[in-house]
């Protein structure tokens, strides 16, 4: 490239339209981005090696910072991995509080990331009103486990403890109020015609270019892919719950927002659906308590169906208190790296942070 026409600026970590903590080094030729590198390390590393010298329980309170908006899936897969090598079997009220937990935090997670993108284009309502919204699941959060962002609520073997008497009907009742401002917030965002101008056609990737780079969830179903681990390969009380994977074709920007969109009004249906059918018993199997707790020999990798896509854990154990190895398969990691970098190029630099922001990247999970 001729020196005296191209530029290379750094974008982010400080840009408001970079959802987390990274940067990109982009080369300019004029506004147009021909070549993009991921710039990581600007949060919390080594993950994985941590895990190493922590008990098994202990890194219950280590985990869900490998994704802050979407949490409780490094709380589950991790859980479900050692229940895989000890033979630990979920009783099924607790699988059905697991199920909540985790459409919570999806829910939770598409309206921070759709408030983000709205943010990015300029409707700075969407913002304030997808993040008053979350607040309110994040009340049911902390009525629920005493955290707010944080929950350290699933375990090996279950959930710590069961739902308070009168938690399921709060939690209908903000199921009932969120989904009464959904058409109003469809009527702002997808209507406007500064989302129509800037998301559609945005960045479009096809069925084969996405399962070629490792894309998944709803990055991968915006394709018109259905794929979705909790109908494919059933975890929690996935299998008696009723619901929709949500695809479209376009695999443009527009694509990716609504897939997410439609999948805020499943997780409502879920969390309902799964309040209606609960059942009643304990909520965790009888295991060791956490200093006496034992792992035997064995391995095992368990896989979730996250806000950002497929979330696993291959965990290793030579038997005793720690594990041996423990490795994250995390969406964001190739979302982050690879994808971006190649959507990227030959894209206008106002529509960095649009791309950035509708492949809803978890940059925690690229730093683990």
């Amino acid at each position: 490239m001729d020196d005296f026409r191209s530029t290379e600026i750094i974008f982010g970590p400080q840009h408001p339209g970079i959802h987390g903590n990274f940067a990109m080094r982009l080369e300019l030729e004029g506004d147009m981005v021909r070549r993009a590198r991921l710039v990581p390390g600007y949060l919390h590393r080594a993950f994985e090696k941590l895990m190493e010298r922590r008990t098994w329980h202990q890194n219950i309170a280590l985990v869900p910072r490998i994704c802050v908006p979407d949490p409780d899936v490094n709380e589950a897969a991790y859980s479900m991995a050692i229940e895989n090598i000890m033979g630990l079997e979920v009783p099924r009220r607790g699988n059905y509080i697991r199920s909540i937990v985790l459409e919570l935090s999806r829910l939770a997670a598409h309206l921070m990331g759709l408030g983000g993108l709205g943010g990015a284009i300029g409707l700075y309502t969407l913002p304030m009103w997808t993040n008053g919204e979350r607040d309110y699941v994040l009340d049911l959060f902390e009525a629920l486990t005493g955290g707010r962002v944080y929950h350290m609520y699933t375990w090996p073997g279950g959930v710590r403890w069961d739902m308070p008497e009168n938690w399921p009907r709060k939690a209908l009742k903000v199921m009932d109020h969120i989904e009464a401002q959904l058409p109003s917030y469809y009527s702002l965002f997808f209507e406007s015609k500064v989302t129509d101008a800037r998301l559609k056609g945005l960045a479009p990737i096809t069925t084969s270019w996405a399962v070629e780079h490792g894309v998944t969830g709803p990055n991968l179903r915006a394709t018109g892919l259905e794929v979705d681990l909790r109908r494919d390969d059933p975890y929690a009380a996935y299998e008696e719950l009723d619901f929709d994977v949500i695809t479209l074709k376009q695999g443009d920007g527009m694509a990716r927002a609504l897939v997410r969109w439609y999948e805020v009004g499943q997780s409502i249906r879920i969390i309902r659906d799964a309040i209606e059918k609960m059942p009643g018993g304990p909520v965790i199997a009888k295991t060791p308590p956490p200093l006496a707790f034992m792992v035997p020999p064995g391995d095992h990798y368990a896989h979730v169906e996250s806000s950002k896509g497929e979330y696993g854990y291959y965990v290793i154990s030579k038997g005793g208190k720690y594990p041996y190895r423990v490795h994250v398969r995390g969406p964001s990691f190739t979302h982050g790296i690879d994808v971006l970098e190649k959507m990227l190029v030959n894209q206008e630099l106002a529509d960095v942070a649009l791309i950035t922001g509708g492949l809803d990247v978890c940059p925690p999970d690229i730093d683990r």
